[in-house]
């Protein structure tokens, strides 16, 4: 048995989700994997569909019609593992941008009291590689611009690669979040932050993919540019006590 429930999205990740799955369980602390694939036409689900007799009750995926964006997705895997009552729920990419050896850096962080732990490109310098030089800077200073409109003071605030303490998302109206792209990942950071929970940056080095596509559009960036000037804004008008 497991406390601890990875959460990995997926559209056409067919060359990655095997091996990611596999390092996963290969690890010495014990983790189960959920995937949300949003019809992958490429076949991913049914890959990850072959695998799970070979690790029965410790895999499980969940379909769903088409794609339906990021957000939506870890909303969905949010809510099956509450229903599932796991203590720790993390996000992580299918396609090796995020090493699985981490998960138990941020679980450890987690349980000696974190409240929320992200894997942080940005917390000692700058970790990244295999980006261009514009990318690298585009998130670097994406961060900055969310800095300075929110006031929260987490230097990688698009980071995707994050442990929740239950307790976070059970809090959490998850029905209230209101992005889907890339400012989901910054509304669920602010928003733990406005209800008081403790959020932690633990360094990791973050590598791009190697084989795959890019989900990056000039639409899921403008969302979140324009989404945490929203975001702002309607949290002025917002309760965020936890016994409301």
């Amino acid at each position: 048995m497991s406390d601890s429930l990875v959460i990995i999205p997926t559209y056409n990740e067919k060359e990655n989700i095997e091996k990611i799955i596999r390092k996963v369980f290969s690890l010495t602390q014990p983790f189960h994997v959920l995937i949300i694939d949003d019809g992958s036409p490429d076949g991913t689900a049914e890959i990850v569909k072959s695998l799970q007799d070979e690790y029965e009750g410790h895999l499980f995926i969940e379909e769903r019609a088409g794609k339906q964006g990021l957000g939506t997705a870890y909303i969905y895997g949010f809510n099956w593992a509450l229903q599932h009552d796991y203590a720790y729920i993390f996000e992580m990419d299918a396609d090796f941008s995020h090493n699985p050896n981490d998960l138990s850096r941020l679980r450890e962080a987690c349980v000696n009291g974190a409240d929320v732990a992200i894997g942080s490109r940005y917390v000692k310098g700058v970790n990244v590689v295999n980006w261009p030089m514009g990318r690298v800077l585009m998130s670097y200073f994406a961060s900055m611009y969310v800095r300075m409109i929110t006031r929260i003071n987490i230097q990688d605030a698009t980071a995707g690669f994050k442990c929740y303490r239950k307790i976070v998302l059970e809090t959490i109206p998850l029905n209230k979040i209101k992005f889907v792209g890339y400012a989901f990942q910054i509304e669920m950071k602010f928003t733990a932050i406005k209800f008081g929970f403790k959020v932690v940056e633990v360094p990791i080095i973050f590598t791009d993919r190697t084989e795959g596509t890019s989900k990056m559009s000039t639409r899921i960036f403008r969302e979140a540019f324009l989404g945490v000037i929203q975001m702002k804004v309607s949290s002025w008008f917002r309760n965020y006590s936890r016994e409301s």
